[in-house]
């Protein structure tokens, strides 16, 4: 067998990892959430217990599975920072948005699919206010820089790191962690546990993205030589 390290992989490949990873992600988010609120007898707390562990693990296991090909970002804003690190060019960075942002819509659809649920439906779910927002910057900033500081000191604890982290910002943001825009997009198109109303988004994705920026900076303080 050859070494990972040998295998070239196409742009196509690595576009087309960034979109089924992102696919099972958002099937596993929406559809825990179902399945989640449908066997908790209306207790949110197991509900969002249900959805918090399904999350973090499909996480580890697609960073692990699909690191190797294209990064395995899932997620713009990961591939927003690392455009600021120029580690990824801007052409294939915006092919990893738009294929992340497709395979979320795929994910979520999918998701209701399997629920017998309608497939096209609007989230309803309000998350308004100085308070979501604030979250998701949090949640996207310390996102992040634990991607930044994981690839650069522990490349091989990033599935982890991140599964781990998402797991916890789920229960210590108050927006629950989406900290990232195809998840938030994709999620806006689900009237469930996940949903999100689309008049919303927009706010989540600005802090999104900002937390992005912010978190490279810190990162590069850390990283910087005295």
């Amino acid at each position: 067998m050859s070494n990972i390290d040998d295998i070239k992989f196409t742009a196509a490949q690595r576009w087309a990892s960034e979109a089924l990873g992102t696919a099972f992600l958002l099937a596993t988010v929406v559809g825990s959430g179902i399945m989640a609120e449908t066997l908790s007898g209306g207790n949110v707390a197991v509900a969002l217990l249900g959805n918090t562990i399904a999350t973090g693990a499909i996480l580890y296991v697609l960073i692990t599975i699909f690191g190797p090909i294209g990064g395995a970002h899932f997620n713009p804003a990961v591939t927003f920072g690392f455009w600021l690190n120029k580690s990824i060019s801007g052409r294939e960075g915006l092919g990893y948005v738009v294929a992340q942002t497709l395979g979320g819509v795929i994910g979520v659809y999918s998701a209701h699919a399997m629920f017998s649920a309608p497939v096209f439906q609007t989230g309803v779910k309000e998350r308004a206010g100085a308070a979501q927002g604030f979250s998701e910057f949090i949640a996207t900033f310390g996102l992040m820089l634990c991607i930044f500081l994981a690839v650069k000191f522990k490349p091989k604890a990033v599935p982890m790191t991140v599964g781990l982290y998402i797991t916890a910002a789920y229960w210590f943001t108050a927006s629950t962690s989406f900290a990232n825009p195809a998840v938030t997009v994709a999620r806006s198109l689900s009237d469930s546990f996940a949903g999100i109303r689309p008049i919303d988004a927009p706010l989540f994705i600005i802090m999104q993205m900002i937390g992005a920026a912010v978190a490279f900076w810190a990162y590069r303080f850390f990283v910087r030589r005295a």
